[in-house]
């Protein structure tokens, strides 16, 4: 079981790392569309396109980002009052009965819309432009990264510290 969480931990930590260099194509896509539009007159409705699809998976990794940072949620102005052992039952309560069932439902409920997405590989509506279905696969990314966060935080072994 151990050895699954460690795996388990150094995959989404993989992710994480290669997903923040997800920025980098973001702020050109951000960045070029205007001259595209402006100069050239042409390919802004596909940087547009792309960089929503990059943007989904970059906000998508994030989330777990975060809570892996412990920044996500964090009221530290009333966790500083709380000991450390306290709020490590607490991040543990916060993933069992929040983050884990609320991913669950959503994986659940997004199900035929997304796999209705990726079976007819849907096109953005205002430009027609394939990748659609992308945004669509990214909220599973983002639910998928959710879970497998959320198993780490529940199960992960007390250290020598908080016993």
């Amino acid at each position: 079981m151990i050895g699954l969480l460690r795996g388990l931990d150094r995959l989404i930590g993989h992710v994480v790392a290669a997903a923040k260099w997800l920025a980098l194509p973001l702020i050109v896509l951000l960045f070029l569309q205007w001259p595209l539009r402006e100069l050239l007159r042409a390919f802004s409705r596909e940087a547009n396109d792309l960089g929503q699809v990059v943007f989904a998976f970059f906000v998508a990794v994030s989330v777990t980002a975060a809570t892996r940072a412990h920044t996500h949620l964090a009221a530290d102005l009333l966790a500083r009052r709380i000991s450390a052992r306290v709020r490590q039952r607490l991040a543990r309560l916060g993933s069992a009965l929040g983050l884990l069932p609320w991913a669950l439902f959503v994986l659940i409920a997004s199900r035929s819309t997304v796999a209705s997405s990726l079976r007819d590989l849907e096109s953005f509506q205002d430009s027609g432009n394939g990748g659609y279905f992308l945004i669509k696969l990214a909220l599973w990314a983002m639910t998928i990264l959710i879970l497998g966060q959320s198993l780490l935080d529940i199960f992960r072994p007390r250290s020598a510290d908080d016993v």
